[in-house]
C-alpha cells in the first residue's frame, strides 16, 4: 500500500485495484475464511491482485480497527470497519491480525454486520478468541456503528473527496518484498 499520511490520527493508506497482494492460501484454495491456518494443508503466501474497489485505509493508532474508504472509478461507494488488533511497525511495514467481524457501511451510513457467522464459528478456536474476547470484539464493533450512526469521524464525510495523484503507477511487490514472504519449510 503507498503511505498517504503518518501522523497522530493514524496511518493513511492506498491500495488501487489491480495492485499486488500477498494473500494465504492453501494446496486445496482455501483462504482462512474457509479454514483456520492451522487445519489448511500446505499453506502459502501466493502474490495475486487487489480486485475490486480502490480503497483508502486509516489505521488509527492502538485502534482495534481499520476504516476502508471504497472508491469506483473515482467515486466514494461506502466504508468498510475491519476489525483487528492495533498494527505493530515493523522493519518494513506495520503487521496487525484480523479479529473476523466486520462491518460494510453505505455512503448514507446504513450498516451491516460482515461475517458474523464465520466470527461466531471462530470462538474458542485456538488461534482465535475465547468468549470473554469475543464480547469485547462486538462491542468494540457496537461503538462504532454508535460513530456510524452519529456521523462522527471518521464517517463525517472526511476523506470521501479522496483523489489519487495522477500517474500514481499500480504498487508492485518487489523481488525482495516477495522473497521475505517465503516462509520456510
Amino acid at each position: 500500500m503507498r503511505v498517504i499520511s503518518d501522523d497522530e490520527t493514524g496511518l493513511l493508506l492506498w491500495q488501487p485495484a489491480g495492485s499486488d497482494l500477498a494473500k494465504l492460501i492453501d494446496a486445496d484454495g482455501n483462504t482462512p475464511h474457509e479454514v483456520t491456518p492451522d487445519r489448511m494443508r500446505d499453506p502459502k503466501l501466493t502474490i495475486g491482485a487487489w480486485q475490486g474497489d480502490d480503497v483508502l485505509l486509516l489505521m488509527p493508532p492502538k485502534a482495534t480497527y481499520s476504516v476502508w474508504w471504497f472508491f469506483q472509478e473515482g467515486i466514494f461507494t461506502g466504508w468498510y470497519v475491519n476489525l483487528e488488533e492495533p498494527y505493530v511497525r515493523r522493519h518494513d511495514g506495520v503487521e496487525t491480525k484480523d479479529l473476523v467481524l466486520d462491518i460494510v457501511v453505505t455512503p448514507e451510513r446504513q450498516w451491516e454486520w460482515k461475517d458474523s457467522d464465520e466470527f461466531d464459528g471462530r470462538i474458542g478456536e485456538p488461534l482465535y478468541f475465547d468468549s470473554a474476547a469475543a464480547a469485547a470484539i462486538r462491542a468494540e464493533g457496537e461503538r462504532l456503528i454508535k460513530l456510524i450512526e452519529a456521523a462522527d469521524f471518521p464517517f463525517d464525510g472526511t476523506h470521501t473527496d479522496f483523489r489519487p495523484e495522477p500517474g500514481w503507477p499500480l504498487l508492485r511487490l518487489t523481488d525482495n518484498m516477495k522473497l521475505s514472504l517465503r516462509r520456510p519449510g
